[in-house]
């Protein structure tokens, strides 16, 4: 077997939005990040996009309104920056300019 062919860990982001039938609902995001193992980038993310839409769903809450999650985006499926996933590794990582923009979005800094 060739290098090329062999599984490697390959890590995601995926995006999902809710939705309702609820008047004055708020859509709700959810940022999952996953690891799929594959031979290809390609590969990769096609079992991504397959584990993503078999996440969509819906349900009713307390007060009896449909909550729909859906798949709305692959953000990103890259390669893991170390293979070896049994031990303490680096997963992935990104890279950005804008702190401030970053600040604004991530709710626990």
């Amino acid at each position: 077997m060739s290098a090329e062919s062999e599984r490697a860990p390959y890590i995601a982001i995926v995006l999902y939005e809710t939705s309702s039938d609820a008047a004055d609902y708020e859509p709700l995001y959810r940022e999952d990040v996953v690891v799929v193992y594959a031979e290809s980038p390609e590969r990769a993310r096609e079992r991504v996009l397959a584990r993503a839409r078999a996440e969509e769903g819906s349900y009713a809450n307390e007060a009896g309104d449909t909550i729909t999650w859906s798949f709305k985006q692959l953000v990103d499926c890259n390669r893991a920056l170390e293979d070896d996933l049994g031990r303490d590794a680096d997963l992935y990582a990104r890279h950005f300019r804008d702190y401030d923009a970053y600040r604004r979005f991530e709710p626990l800094s």
